[in-house]
């Protein structure tokens, strides 16, 4: 009744009796219940969604929680159901929890860190709560990317959900914590969307005194074991790991994650000389490419020698730690570490590309006048000029101590910026679709359901003429590398591939054993590939209806699969690729197209016989 008293003047205000004071306390201790459990289950969405770090290659991170009253009748809630994404091309979140809640879906709340990646083209996970019967939804943040932001908040209410978004619908200190939890576990998706560069993590390890080196360079094991474990851990949650040439000389790295999970960052020298030397851990390409960030011109023999171990060289007309994150950002990469000296950081640092630092302390002190210290000179010249860290954390990890915090802070999209279909309804003559060539590689961007790796499960027969199910394209099409080899290895390296959570898993198994084990490729491979390929994506356009019709929508446009590492099946960086899977997409939506027009002739053509027949 606030807004109703607000019409009078004071001397007409009833003061509230006890009573109605009473009621009032009630009303806003079951407020502060309702949202402490709000906030509870948000947190516990973005524990969740943290869960696949480090196991698959970095990707926006998905948690759901689905809670239902409990039966105290006193405005509790019991977690049902829960889910997770693993990797891009697996299972959302979603229909995990649904699946696990079953029935107690009905009228029940679903919790999520991040609004659901749903398009136009996929709607699995909206249409997982809507099915399920769920009443209400409480997202932590809108999904940073423009053209996926609003499109299934859309979507929920138009079903007649209820959808409360925190710091929009959700507006209270009580939320904050859950808010902060719902940033930090998708930071890399939010700097990459906000900043259009892969977001950037600086570690080091140092002595207590500043210095990460001996005078002589010397750096063998300035952290603890535990320590050193948790590095791997970083690397797992990284597309890439930096280091200059001077690491490469000094301390022969292999830049392995060996955490005992499956994802490996590549790793990436930067040297403006390539004064590298011929023989070292990271030129060993068997199980994680390499690549070296160099200046135009710079060694071409070297290079040559480069590409000759399988190592990729790319060149910058001017090598900027900023240049070298835009070329990743086109890559689709999310997330970067550095892993460089104090030269390569201080650039890194003065070029605005680190978001996160990582500072490793041990207990120790070595001195030295020349020692290497963690950032080499950054030009400032009074502490008044030092760089802060926010949000800075304290964890002791063995005898060692972590300092970590964020140079920038996470990027907070809450005021609404307008998605592509809200730009439309505002000014109708605006297209965001006016270029004639599309780019499509990550599943999460806006034509990601062309790629091998998104979540659409095919059905293809096999070698006896059986029907199969392989989880996406990616997955079938590596196995058919090993199809019909009397090799009882080649059949398990088949089934191993099928068994893979992730077409990311399966890609890189398939590309590994074809690099070891080339005795176990089938003969005929190189000039049936692209034949294979599709039949895979004929089976995959044709059994999701709703993917015929976006290939269909893109009449007109070139199809251009956009990653600028695969030279066969991608368009390559500056366009030099041979681009067969946007040409096989195009081939296919011609058929696509024909079937529709002669079928639009068919129905004309009976239409006129109708209309001709006597009367």
């Amino acid at each position: 009744m606030a807004h109703l008293l607000g019409r009078f003047s004071a001397p007409f205000i009833v003061r509230p009796t006890a009573v109605s004071a009473s009621a009032s306390a009630s009303s806003n201790n079951q407020s502060s219940l309702s949202y402490g459990l709000d906030a509870s289950f948000i947190k516990r969405a973005a524990e969740l969604a943290d869960k696949s770090a480090g196991f698959t290659a970095p990707h926006p991170n998905f948690g759901c929680v689905i809670a239902a009253a409990d039966d105290g009748g006193r405005g509790g809630a019991a977690t049902v159901g829960e889910g997770y994404l693993y990797a891009e091309g697996t299972t959302a979140a979603e229909v995990q929890a649904v699946e696990a809640a079953g029935e107690l879906c009905r009228g029940a709340v679903a919790y999520l860190n991040m609004e659901p990646g749903d398009s136009g083209s996929d709607t699995t996970a909206v249409s997982a709560l809507i099915q399920a019967g769920i009443s209400r939804v409480v997202i932590g943040i809108r999904h940073p990317l423009q053209h996926l932001r609003g499109s299934a908040i859309r979507a929920l209410r138009s079903e007649g959900l209820q959808v409360d978004v925190l710091g929009e619908d959700l507006d209270s200190k009580i939320f904050e914590e859950a808010l902060k939890s719902c940033l930090i576990v998708n930071a890399p998706l939010l700097y990459r969307a906000a900043c259009q560069v892969p977001f950037s993590v600086l570690k080091y390890a140092m002595t207590l005194d500043g210095k990460i080196a001996a005078s002589s360079g010397h750096a063998s094991w300035i952290s603890s074991k535990k320590s050193r474990s948790r590095v791997f851990e970083l690397r797992g949650r990284s597309d890439a790991v930096i280091v200059g040439g001077n690491t490469v000389r000094k301390d022969n790295p292999r830049l392995t994650a060996r955490h005992g999970g499956g994802h490996i960052p590549r790793r990436i020298v930067m040297s403006q000389s390539l004064n590298l030397p011929d023989e070292a851990n990271i030129w060993d390409v068997a199980e994680v490419p390499s690549i070296v960030a160099t200046q135009r011109g710079a060694r071409r023999s070297f290079q040559k020698f480069l590409a000759s171990k399988g190592v990729e060289v790319v060149e910058f007309d001017i090598l900027d730690p900023r240049d070298v994150m835009g070329y990743l950002y086109d890559r689709g990469y999310l997330s970067v570490l550095w892993e460089c000296g104090g030269a390569l950081a201080a650039s890194a640092i003065s070029s605005g590309v680190i978001h996160r630092v990582h500072a490793f302390v041990a207990p120790k002190i070595i001195g030295g006048k020349n020692a290497p210290t963690p950032v080499s000179d950054l030009g400032m010249v009074e502490m008044t000029q030092a760089l802060e860290l926010i949000d800075v954390c304290y964890e002791q990890i063995g005898p060692d101590m972590l300092v970590s915090g964020f140079l920038h802070p996470v990027p907070d999209l809450t005021p609404v910026i307008p998605s592509v279909e809200e730009t439309s309804e505002i000014d109708p003559t605006i297209s965001p679709y006016e270029s004639s060539i599309i780019f499509f590689y990550k599943t999460w961007e806006q034509y990601g359901s062309f790629s091998n790796f998104s979540h659409h499960p095919i059905q293809m027969p096999d070698e006896t003429g059986d029907t199969v199910t392989w989880s996406s394209v990616e997955h079938y099409y590596q196995a058919q590398k090993f199809t019909g080899v009397p090799d009882p290895v080649a059949q398990n390296c088949i089934e191993d591939i099928k068994n893979v959570k992730s077409p990311e898993e399966a890609a890189r198994m398939g590309r590994r054993i074809q690099r070891q084990r080339p005795d176990l490729v089938r003969s005929d491979w190189e000039s049936i590939k692209v034949d294979v390929m599709y039949k895979a994506l004929k089976c995959k356009f044709t059994t999701y209806p709703h993917l015929e019709s976006l290939l269909v929508a893109t009449a007109g446009s070139v199809l251009v699969e956009g990653s600028p590492h695969d030279l066969f099946w991608g368009g390559g960086r500056d366009g030099e690729g041979l681009n067969y899977l946007g040409r096989l997409l195009m081939r296919l939506r011609s058929e696509f197209l024909d079937k529709k027009s002669s079928a639009s002739n068919k129905n004309s053509i009976d239409q006129q016989a109708i209309g001709n027949k006597p009367k």
